[in-house]
């Protein structure tokens, strides 16, 4: 399980720091979007912080996953960004669905893998 662990959050964090790094320094060409995802897509640019935010945190988060500091926090932060790529892609681009499928299930696994660190969150005082 220990390895299984590593290995995931080692690919989740590589990923992370990938897209998140090529959006900032423009690395690769933007994918060409079509139908309601380039709507989509339209009104998230249009916002002018709510890319910028979620991918600072897919940066954060990804240094995280990579250096294996402070992961029971990254896994937090990370999992509403995790959801939006999921469902995101479930409803606008179906193709896309299995790195999205990847993405979160990996976080999951990581926050099972971590358990003992979120029990407290869940206790009513």
């Amino acid at each position: 399980m220990k390895i299984a662990t590593i290995i995931i959050r080692t690919m989740l964090g590589l990923l992370f720091l990938y897209t998140s790094i090529s959006f900032f320094f423009h690395l690769s060409p933007e994918p060409a979007s079509s139908g309601d995802f380039k709507a989509f897509q339209a009104g998230l640019v249009v916002s002018t912080y709510l890319i910028p935010l979620a991918k600072t945190i897919e940066l954060l988060c990804g240094l995280s996953f990579v250096t294996g500091k402070f992961t029971t926090l990254a896994n937090l932060v990370i999992f509403p960004v995790t959801v939006n790529i999921l469902l995101i892609n479930y409803f606008l681009t179906p193709e896309n669905l299995p790195i999205a499928l990847f993405v979160f299930l990996g976080n999951i696994f990581l926050i099972i893998s971590h358990w003992e660190n979120y029990k407290s969150l869940f206790k009513a005082d």
